[in-house]
């Protein structure tokens, strides 16, 4: 006895045939409308969804790595030879603006000390001078010349005075002990950290990196293919869900790598460290009136890609373009609209069915 289901598929089968008389012998046939009822969607396992709205789709996926954005790298230089003493932060910890990364004696620190007291010492007698000139001359008993003279040596007493107390005050010294310390300049993360206690330290050397907190980008590379298609603004995913915004895509095409730039801010709090390699999800808006269908839903007939839309007692074979994914939605630019019916399982069976020899 032929089993129910064949005898199913055979009765719809026999439903759908078409005369095939509108083509010629032998030429393979679409039917683009389906007469189905609830029983022969049953036998055949029939399951539907409807088309959701999409409003982006996956464009690409580039290869990228995570940087600093180039205001937000800052070196730690030091200022004056010395050898380190002290070291208080490793490579990869966070630091607050102001806090110290090493302490360094230098020689040049005590010679400034000795050259700022001695300015001390002076504008404090330079000042004395100047107020008892000016008395004086105001008593008639020396010319004026002689307080405007006074005052010029205070003004000069004064200039000396506060350019060491500036540069000691710049390099964070400590006179008395003839040690200067390099300090954060930001708050951020310390990204290289390249002295240790005891090492000779030169003057105008870089140590330390900074970078900024949460001001990372993502650096890519858009392929040929893609140049014009990215622009500024369009959504970007990274690994764990980190979101990014593209704030620059080249238009120029290098000639070695047959691609353009692109990057892209990410958004606070990702956590992510520059130097990692990752991969960037870059969205692009879709049309209005787009639709986004499960993978099942959309097959290949005849060399085009088509869905089976359900409406009434009717199957429909549409013809569709499909742009990219959303998740694991393929989303659909034309020939389907947001809130039909789409067959996702039985394909195999439809698709033999509505070609007809």
């Amino acid at each position: 006895m032929i089993p129910h289901e064949k005898i199913v598929l055979a009765a719809v089968a026999a439903l759908w045939m078409w005369t095939g008389s509108a083509g010629a012998a032998g030429e393979s046939q679409i039917t683009d409308r389906l007469e189905v009822n609830a029983a022969q969607i049953k036998g055949l396992d029939l399951q539907f969804v409807a088309a959701r709205e999409a409003r982006e789709y996956l464009l690409a996926t580039l290869p990228g790595v995570i940087a600093p954005p180039p205001n937000a790298r800052v070196a730690v230089a030091a200022t004056f030879p010395g050898t380190v003493i002290q070291t208080m932060i490793a490579e990869g910890d966070a630091v607050r603006r102001g806090q110290v990364l090493a302490i360094v004696a230098s020689r040049e620190i005590l010679t400034l000390s000795a050259g700022f007291a001695q300015a001390k010492a002076r504008l404090a007698v330079a000042q004395a001078n100047a107020t008892r000139q000016a008395q004086l001359a105001q008593e008639g008993i020396v010319a004026g010349i002689r307080a405007e003279e006074a005052d010029s040596e205070l003004a000069q007493a004064h200039a000396e005075y506060d350019e060491k107390s500036r540069i000691l005050a710049a390099v964070n010294a400590d006179g008395a002990k003839g040690t200067y310390a390099l300090t954060a300049p930001m708050d951020g993360v310390v990204t290289r950290a390249q002295i240790q206690a005891g090492e000779p330290v030169e003057g105008m050397i870089a140590p330390y990196v900074v970078d900024a907190v949460d001001r990372y980008e993502v650096q890519a590379q858009i392929p040929e293919r893609l140049v014009g298609k990215i622009t500024p603004g369009m959504r970007v995913e990274i690994g764990g869900g980190v979101k990014a915004t593209v704030t620059s895509a080249g238009a120029a095409i290098q000639s070695d790598t047959r691609s353009a730039s692109l990057k892209a801010a990410i958004a606070p709090g990702s956590g992510l460290v520059a130097g990692r390699t990752i991969m960037a999800a870059v969205f692009a808006p879709a049309p209005a009136g787009a639709a986004a269908v499960p993978r099942a839903a959309i097959t290949d007939l005849s060399g085009e890609s088509v869905v089976f839309t359900q409406s009434g007692g009717a199957l429909s074979v549409r013809k569709v373009t499909t742009a990219g994914m959303l998740g694991d939605l393929t989303v659909v630019i034309s020939g389907l609209k947001p809130g039909e019916q789409v067959a996702v399982s039985g394909l195999s069976e439809l698709k033999s069915l509505v070609l007809t020899k």
